[in-house]
């Protein structure tokens, strides 16, 4: 599986995000009155309200806001993998994108490469590129899909690959590193965790520790996908 694949052309990526404001009060009235009519759809219980499910605000783009978003390389020497991880990170959701696109625009603006995500194509892309839309940011020509056919969109999904075709379910990246006897990611915090762990705990630096987790082990399960002997922890590189 994925012979096709060059790991070096791969930039790996994952997000992290968080509900605009900390609490549901704390919204601009007109933001209010647009959550409550989304949270309609929502809300599942009787007992909820707009305000008690607030905490979903932060997976949905325009309610929320990016946090941080780390990336890795793979690079080979002499027959060995080794991954050099980043993260573009703080309060400041402008200049953790433009960061981002500058990234993109000046090491990763050839048709060979590609992003690649765990349920990127369905979140962490269509999020990055409304949030960059929002902030007045032009989309690098990664993002850019306006025109492009299926198979000239450089994206790659973990999660879609392992469905094989089959759409009806969601598989999580800490169930199949289960499976593939990957070291979870999720470890310390959980993706329902980190608007806590930011608004209240203030802790910043355990999200941008969390979210590398996620990267390095989608680059693990990729090198299950191909057959290959997982990255060492040695080789492991943190910016």
């Amino acid at each position: 599986m994925l012979e096709f694949l060059k790991l070096e052309n791969v930039l790996f990526l994952d997000i992290e995000t968080v509900p605009m404001c900390a609490e549901f009060d704390q919204m601009p009235n007109i933001f209010k009155k647009l959550w409550t009519r989304k949270a309609e759809f929502l809300i599942k219980k009787p007992e909820d309200t707009a305000a008690t499910i607030y905490s979903r605000a932060g997976i949905y783009a325009e309610f929320g806001k990016i946090i941080c978003i780390s990336v890795g390389a793979v690079k080979a020497v002499d027959g060995r993998l080794s991954i050099t991880i980043k993260s573009f990170y703080g309060d400041d959701e402008k200049e953790i994108l433009n960061d981002f696109v500058k990234l993109i625009n000046t090491k990763y603006n050839r048709k060979e490469h590609l992003l690649c995500g765990h349920n990127a194509k369905e979140f962490d892309i269509p999020y990055l590129s409304r949030r960059m839309m929002i902030n007045g940011i032009k989309l690098p020509a990664m993002l850019d899909l306006a025109g492009k056919k299926p198979w000239e969109v450089p994206h790659l999904d973990t999660m879609e690959l392992w469905k094989f075709g089959d759409y009806k379910n969601f598989t999580s990246l800490e169930l199949l590193a289960t499976l593939f006897g990957i070291p979870t990611p999720k470890d310390d915090i959980e993706g329902s965790d980190v608007a806590r762990v930011y608004y209240i705990e203030k802790d910043l630096n355990r999200i941008v520790t969390y979210c590398q987790k996620d990267v390095l082990t989608v680059v693990q399960l990729i090198l299950k996908y191909q057959g290959k002997q997982m990255i060492q922890e040695e080789d492991v590189t943190v910016l």
